[in-house]
């Protein structure tokens, strides 16, 4: 018998295509995601094209369908790129209990209040809980409509009977469709969901959220697809520690990808922060040793944060390195580096290195307030209180200058640092040395480096 010429078989995932069943994806390598195909591949026939929706010049095409509509959230309508476009589908993403679905329900009720009929479906919980959540964090509207389905035919009956200007699915994982195979939130029921919810926001013009999982590893569950369907993906993160989250838009067809949104979760809800200069720095006004300023950059917004370091004398043989919120590879360099060129002796301490506010520093240009923090904790010597620190640091004891330097360096002088170490600066022992010429005073004034 001849073997068929089409592949009977197909990856969910990457769309890999094989006439053998796999358990496992030879190209993707993910389990389980091999799948008969129903029917051979068959080829479609063109089709006459409506004169409505004939192919025209690109300098024909109106723009004003597509035009940005605020949310009601600034911060939000900051990571967006203006706000919210008509028929933009909308991924938001986030570990569990970091605050989405408080999120979107702060955005429905201020388009609802603003006169923008919102449908807010919700797969996860039931009317009356949503209607809880809402009553404590003040988010009731006339406008705002809830629904509790997880059947995706009935959601689509709710949005012939309600006609929203505003759709929001919590979440996609959770709903499935009869049109497809499996359980809720398998690749296939993802795909179903996801694409039949894009295609009918698309001929609508409705702006659709959807509120995505995440997987163990922090990356969004499903299949990789869902993240090419939509338009814009956004990022919910925070510590559960801490009360500041951060929107980021990790893919954006209307904007930019380096804006970040400041939020502060409270026990009213979600409130925004827009100036969140104060939430990195310590609340003592004399100086103390073994703190540095640096001035981190959040996609473009510069924010002040304050390093923090203490070396303690130890007797044993490995001395404990304990760092929270910075990278402890990153702080390691700097120890070995510090004590190499600076001549600051390490090897025998116990060395802690934090931050403020919980915030995490994952960019070299704090390598520089990192290493002035375990030089003053060294010392035992406060540094002057109107400095801020940026730059690079090289294994050779070079510090190298950083990106968007103006944009710092225009942030320190508005928050009152007049001292500013960059990597114009030169080498590293030269800074420490400078630095510590020029000790705070008793009354804690900021005088000029």
């Amino acid at each position: 018998m001849a073997r068929p010429s089409t592949p009977a078989f197909a990856c969910s995932e990457c769309g890999w295509a094989g006439a053998k069943w796999y358990g496992r994806c030879p190209e993707c390598q993910v389990w389980g995601s091999i799948i008969e195909r129903g029917r051979p591949l068959t080829v479609v026939a063109p089709a006459s094209v409506p004169e409505s929706r004939a192919a025209r010049p690109i300098t024909s095409v109106g723009v004003e369908t597509a035009a940005h509509w605020p949310s009601g959230i600034t911060e939000f309508d900051r990571v967006l790129g203006g706000g919210l476009v008509p028929g933009a589908a909308i991924l938001l993403s986030g570990e569990p209990g970091v605050g989405k679905s408080t999120l979107l329900l702060e955005v429905a009720s201020r388009a609802a209040r603003g006169g923008a009929r919102v449908l807010y479906v919700t797969a996860e919980e039931s009317a009356a809980q949503v209607r809880l959540r809402a009553e404590r964090t003040g988010a009731l509207a006339d406008e705002l409509y809830l629904a509790a389905e997880t059947d995706l035919a009935t959601i689509l009956g709710h949005l012939d009977q309600v006609r929203p200007a505003l759709l929001i699915v919590d979440s996609v994982q959770t709903v499935s469709s009869a049109m497809s195979e499996g359980a809720a939130g398998q690749p296939a029921q993802v795909r179903e969901v996801a694409g039949t919810l894009i295609r009918v926001a698309k001929d609508r013009g409705i702006p659709l959220l959807l509120v995505g999982h995440v997987t163990k590893d922090g990356s969004i569950a499903g299949p990789r697809l869902l993240e090419h369907l939509v338009d814009v993906v956004c990022s919910f993160e925070g510590d559960r520690q801490t009360a500041l989250r951060f929107v980021r838009a990790l893919k954006n067809r209307f904007g930019p990808t380096d804006e970040v949104g400041c939020f502060e979760m409270t026990g009213d809800g979600i409130a925004e922060v827009p100036d969140p200069s104060g939430l990195f720095l310590s609340r003592g006004s004399a100086p103390v040793s073994g703190t540095c300023v640096t001035i981190a950059l959040e996609g473009r917004r510069a924010l002040p944060v304050e390093v923090q370091a203490l070396i303690v004398p130890s007797n044993a043989p490995q001395p404990r390195r304990v760092v929270n919120g910075v990278e402890s590879s990153r702080v390691a360099m700097l120890l070995a580096v510090l004590e190499r060129r600076c001549q600051i002796k390490l090897s025998d301490k116990d060395v802690y290195v934090s931050t403020v506010g919980g915030i995490r520093l994952t960019e070299p240009a704090a390598d520089l307030a990192i290493a002035l923090a375990i030089a003053s904790a060294s010392r035992d010597q406060a540094l002057p209180q109107a400095l801020a620190a940026v730059g690079e640091i090289s294994l050779a004891g070079e510090v190298r200058p950083v990106s968007a330097a103006r944009i710092r360096s225009t942030e320190a002088t508005r928050l009152g640092y007049t001292a500013l170490l960059d990597g114009e600066a030169g080498d590293l022992n030269a800074i420490v040395l400078a630095a510590f010429a020029r000790g705070a005073d008793a009354t804690g004034d900021r005088p000029a480096f």
